[in-house]
């Protein structure tokens, strides 16, 4: 049975199962919060920058947090606020760090939140040293991405194009063997978990729902929720959402409708 783990968000996303706690973003609060599976709360960093978005994953158990609006990505250290990377432009959204250290930011191509008109976006890697290039293309509005436990492949949710789109990870961090990793109808994925069977849960912000999908698009099991789902996580044996009403862009920063939910899970999180 969901539960409701943590109310009152302003605008929660990015959630990372880190440390034995649920970590999110909430982008409206400035604010990285980690929360236990008991619900105590701690607010880990509170941002001087822009945060919409303010994604982040975790290298050497140090976040790494894309400044959007800056177009860095940032390296929290226990000394403060690095530069890890210039990403070169502005309207950078998700990110995903690979085994090796390097790491991969997804962009929508433009500025929703500034109401720009869209354009495909692209996928950039980044190197544990810091040096960013271009590694795919034409992505329609990248959202949430996985990469397999052996680092092999990244999967990525094309929010504008109804589905999840998988690469082969070449041993330069280069992307190969572009291919439709599932078709999801007239689904809007966002952010996205991989579990240890292979599977992934897909939020749905429009169609307010968590979907688990196989390789090939099966439909496995599926959450529907009175808001919309924006993000996932998972850790051993919960699954932990992401949610807020979603009025659109006209409604952002009114009042904190914003959820974390933990679905218990038989399969767990992708080692």
């Amino acid at each position: 049975m969901t539960s409701v783990l943590l109310e009152g968000i302003a605008f929660g996303e990015s959630p990372r199962w880190h440390g034995g706690r649920l970590w999110f973003a909430d982008w409206l609060a400035h604010e990285i919060v980690a929360v236990t599976p008991a619900g105590q709360r701690e607010v880990v960093f509170r941002a001087d920058f822009p945060t919409m978005p303010m994604c982040f994953d975790f290298l050497d158990g140090e976040p790494l947090v894309v400044s959007s609006e800056d177009g860095l990505l940032l390296r929290l250290t226990e000394s403060g606020v690095k530069t890890h990377a210039d990403l070169g432009g502005r309207g950078f959204n998700e990110i995903v760090v690979a085994p090796d250290g390097g790491c991969y930011v997804n962009g929508g191509g433009f500025d929703l939140m500034a109401g720009e008109e869209y354009r495909p976006g692209s996928i950039l890697h980044v190197t544990p040293s810091g040096e960013t290039r271009r590694v795919a293309g034409g992505i329609a509005f990248g959202n949430g991405m996985a990469l397999t436990p052996d680092g092999a492949t990244l999967i990525v949710a094309e929010s504008y194009a109804h589905r999840l789109t998988a690469f082969t990870v070449l041993p330069d961090g280069g992307l190969a063997d572009r291919r439709v990793w599932a078709d999801l109808g007239d689904g809007a994925p966002d952010g996205i978990a991989l579990d240890a069977s292979g599977a992934v849960w897909v939020s749905d912000v429009p169609h307010r729902s968590c979907t688990r999908v196989r390789a090939g698009g099966e439909v496995l099991d599926r959450l529907e929720f009175d808001h919309g789902c924006f993000a996932c996580a998972l850790s051993d044996d919960t699954l932990y959402l992401v949610t807020q009403e979603w009025r659109g862009l006209d409604g952002v920063g009114g009042e904190r409708t914003g959820r974390v939910l933990a679905h218990p899970v038989e399969v767990g999180r992708a080692r």
